[in-house]
């Protein structure tokens, strides 16, 4: 009705307003209707006449008229209408029925005041009736009326012809007409499609794979399979992780679990195979033994902080030398050998000029507390005495770890973080760091800073890089959101929750702001987060699911806008740096005791490169903090 009535209000204005008696256009330009001038803009009043007096308009206007002037069958009962018309109709024939079928309707209406029916109603009448006989009303409603098909002329939609104004299929019908399905919906229908298929496809895969380590393990000689478990000791062990092929190399650094009864993702072990779990890639371009069909990982790098099946003869102790199986290459060639291999070599001439510093030392366990000193003069000196300390522990001996609680406050969870003498040397060789010495830092920082200091403790929190990282990413992603909203739920306030993210073998710090919906990242190789889809989906959906769980309220332009801030964070000059770089981040957020981040970074701490004193300062944090929790002796 309101359509209609603006058309009516429209055609007015053409009539009085762009034409003459003689309802022809006149040829200057109309004075603008002040009279109208609340409902009429001077604007919208210059492109109503153009529209108007456009060609095209003027084609379009004068067919209609033509064709309204002369109809095919014409409309015979004046102003009575079809509703109007259909009451009357039953009315004077007392039947019992609520309407008239549409086609009888429309006889009616062509009827002449002296009752005669034209021969062309008359036929089309008729074959409306026989066409009812043929359609359902199911047929009828989805597709063209049998009125619309005998007059063969198209059904426009929102409308039931031979009915008159304002009657719909919906009312007429009393069901809604079949509709086209949304987008959404098709693509709901697909991703559930293409979640089958990726179903099979891994259930084929598995089987495949089962049979091919299966075979494998047949040719696989049962002695040696025993000689080599026998010599790993029961628990928890540092080990060095090795592949021989394509070359026999040193890939990456661990724990193996060497438990009776252990499982791997609630599936029993290949046999042959040791349960590790992955805490350093030396070779990022290292492939797993046995792929993990189904996170669908293959690359080591991507199974830090979690577990792996490894080959049994492929596991080392940290304190055994491995030896490469007999062939025709006498050794490893050095041009041949890995980056990886050659930081080894590196890292054990800088073991041996640090044990010559802290020679005159050796013998002495009670540490002396000293500050650290100027610059050019800087002697690691917690390093030294914490080295010495580990030397003279049976943490020197194979399989020798720590355990440091981590209070539920930490992560939201109570739990246990192991510390094993690969971790420590980690330190002293300033090599790639794993989970264990991020949390570790962590503990440090909570600990020194936030422990009984409201203010510090209710604005920072930390998520634990151990249940959200890239690998669960990929293998659970619905624990990991899980996880993080119920972190986020925690917060009443504004918080920032700092989490050490780690991309298979590279750190970055990202500090959420789940309440405003802010993100800052924060990454020394200066890379975009783009370059992290799954990280950045799980963070978004998780930010999402929380804004539904609090009931808030956001502006509909901001609905899916999530605010992601690349800081302009210091960057480091090497491929090892990158853990010093996130305990340093987290060190001076939480320092400057603020929520927001600068794009710039805090003025305080601004650099283009940390220099090798100011990691070296937090290197000496973590030692001072093993020694003075007396975690070693």
């Amino acid at each position: 009705m309101a359509g209609k009535r603006h058309r009516g209000w429209r055609t007015f204005l053409t009539n009085k307003y762009l034409k003459d008696k003689e309802k022809i256009f006149v040829e200057y330009d109309p004075e603008y209707p002040v009279k109208y001038a609340i409902f009429i803009t001077e604007e919208e009043w210059v492109a109503f006449v153009a529209q108007r007096r456009d060609e095209n308009f003027k084609k379009v206007s004068a067919t209609n008229r033509k064709r309204a002037s002369n109809p095919t069958y014409a409309y015979k009962k004046g102003r009575l209408g079809y509703a109007r018309l259909e009451e009357k109709i039953l009315d004077e024939t007392k039947s019992d029925a609520t309407s008239l079928p549409p086609h009888v309707l429309w006889k009616e209406a062509r009827v002449g005041k002296d009752g005669t029916v034209r021969d062309d109603v008359q036929h089309i009448y008729d074959e409306c009736e026989t066409l009812s006989q043929s359609i359902s009303t199911a047929e009828d409603q989805e597709n063209r009326s049998v009125l619309s098909r005998a007059l063969n002329v198209p059904e426009y939609p929102g409308r039931v012809r031979g009915k008159g104004h304002g009657c719909t299929p919906t009312s007429l019908y009393k069901n809604p007409r079949r509709r086209n399905p949304s987008n959404q919906e098709v693509m709901e229908t697909l991703q559930a499609l293409q979640a089958q298929v990726l179903q099979l496809q891994k259930d084929n895969e598995r089987y495949r794979c089962m049979e091919k380590c299966s075979s494998q393990l047949k040719e696989t000689s049962e002695k040696a399979s025993i000689n080599c478990q026998n010599k790993f000791p029961e628990g928890i062990s540092s080990c060095q992780l090795y592949l021989s092929s394509p070359t026999y190399r040193l890939v990456g650094k661990g724990k193996v679990h060497n438990t009776s009864g252990d499982l791997l993702h609630h599936r029993p072990l290949p046999d042959g195979h040791l349960k590790a779990s992955v805490d350093v890639v030396l070779d990022k371009d290292a492939l797993l033994p046995i792929p993990d069909i189904v996170s669908e990982t293959t690359f080591l790098r991507d199974a830090i902080g979690s577990f792996v099946a490894w080959p049994l003869d492929l596991i080392f102790i940290d304190d055994e030398t491995p030896t490469k199986p007999a062939s025709k290459d006498k050794g490893i060639l050095r041009h041949n050998e890995s980056v990886a291999s050659q930081k080894e070599v590196f890292a054990q001439g800088s073991q041996q000029l640090s044990q010559k510093i802290g020679s005159r030392q050796k013998n002495k366990r009670d540490l002396p507390v000293t500050s650290l000193p100027k610059k050019g003069a800087f002697v690691p000196r917690y390093q030294i005495s914490l080295e010495t300390l580990v030397d003279s522990s049976d943490m020197a001996t194979a399989g020798a770890i720590r355990l440091l609680d981590m209070e539920e406050d930490i992560f939201g969870y109570s739990c246990t973080e192991t510390i094993g003498k690969e971790d420590l040397e980690h330190i002293f060789r300033h090599q790639e760091l794993g989970v264990g010495v991020i949390h570790t830092y962590i503990r440090f920082l909570y600990d020194n800073f936030m422990r009984g200091n409201d203010q510090l403790s209710n604005r920072f929190r930390f998520v634990s890089s151990s249940l959200v990282n890239k690998a669960l990413i990929c293998r659970e992603p619905d624990s990991c959101r899980e996880y993080l909203v119920k972190r986020f739920m925690v917060s009443s306030t504004n918080n920032l929750y700092l989490w050490p993210y780690n991309s298979g073998c590279h750190w970055l710090l990202l500090a959420i702001d789940p309440l405003k919906e802010v993100v800052y990242f924060l990454n020394s190789i200066d890379g975009e987060w783009t370059n992290y889809p799954d990280m950045k989906q799980l963070v978004d959906t998780s930010i999402k699911v929380f804004r539904s769980q609090r009931q808030a309220r956001v502006p509909r332009t901001k609905s899916s806008n999530i605010t992601w801030i690349k800081v302009q964070c210091p960057l480091q000059r090497n491929g090892i740096d990158c853990g010093y770089f996130v305990m340093r981040f987290m060190r001076e957020i939480i320092n400057m005791n603020q929520i927001e981040i600068p794009i710039t970074y805090f003025d305080e701490y601004k650099c283009a490169h940390y220099t090798r004193l100011q990691l070296e300062q937090i290197k000496e944090e973590l030692c001072q903090y093993f020694i003075e929790k007396r975690l070693i002796i």
